[in-house]
């Protein structure tokens, strides 16, 4: 995965991204520390860590890992409580973190929804009031990806809408609680992008790539998938200072579906 193509300067920005060992969060990792960003990287998958962090020597930034899973509530202070340690402070908060499931409502399994509502909002409620002390001391900038099922509707994604609904909403309200502080929360939302978990959502459902490739682009009017890289050069633009009277609404990646 290739780091986005930005030319914005992080130089000594402290950045925690939690999902950072994979998809969007990986490539949004690559890209802040090759802009000269200090970052830490939550995740489960401390191999996938270890080589993030093996792409990234010799970067203009730095790179640490911290292991937990924002889905386990005992986790998320603990996530924040040791990037603060590595870091001295936070700038900015980037939640990538996910999961999905395909399923209709009778097809969604208890331990599905929860999972998904403890992954997907939950982790990241948490994520944000733990770190909230140390973005209100830097004046600094939230990031809550979201998703293009959290403007409309989409088949079989019952559990998922439901939390990247939550997730946008949740984001509206805390831009506003805290925007008079100097603290900017910005909500993504990108249609299909071209990560593992998307393709992992092919094999589940017999597809190979490139057929699922396809089948995601139907009926986009850019004719493809969004790419990783892509969603992080907006998080980028997002936290860059040229953003910096954006708050609370959406910026949405979705190859023109909503044109």
């Amino acid at each position: 995965m290739r780091a986005a193509s930005v030319q914005f300067d992080f130089s000594k920005q402290r950045v925690l991204i939690t999902g950072g060992t994979s998809g969007m969060g990986e490539a949004s990792a690559l890209a802040f520390v090759a802009a000269g960003a200090r970052v830490v990287i939550s995740g489960r998958d401390q191999e996938r860590a270890r080589a993030i962090m093996q792409r990234c020597k010799g970067a203009a930034g730095s790179i640490a890992f911290v292991a937990g899973d924002i889905g386990k509530r005992n986790k998320c202070d603990m996530i924040v409580t040791e990037a603060v340690g590595i870091l001295g402070g936070l700038d900015i908060v980037v939640n990538s973190a996910g999961v999905i499931y395909h399923a209709t409502l009778e097809e969604t399994t208890d331990e599905q929804w929860l999972e998904t509502m403890n992954v997907n909002v939950n982790g990241m409620f948490y994520i944000c009031r733990a770190a909230l002390p140390h973005l209100r001391a830097s004046k600094g900038t939230i990031i809550n990806i979201a998703s293009d099922a959290a403007l409309t509707g989409s088949y079989h994604l019952t559990a998922y809408c439901a939390s990247k609904g939550a997730v946008l909403q949740m984001t509206r309200a805390m831009a506003l609680d805290y925007a008079r502080e100097g603290i900017r929360i910005v909500p993504i939302c990108p249609g299909d992008v071209d990560t593992p978990m998307l393709r992992g959502e092919f094999r589940d459902r017999g597809l190979g790539v490139k057929a699922g490739l396809r089948e995601s682009a139907e009926g986009v009017p850019l004719n493809r998938v969004c790419t990783a890289a892509e969603v992080a050069a907006i998080v980028l633009y997002a936290c860059s200072d040229s953003a910096g009277f954006i708050t609370g609404y959406p910026l949405v990646l979705d190859g023109g579906n909503r044109a």
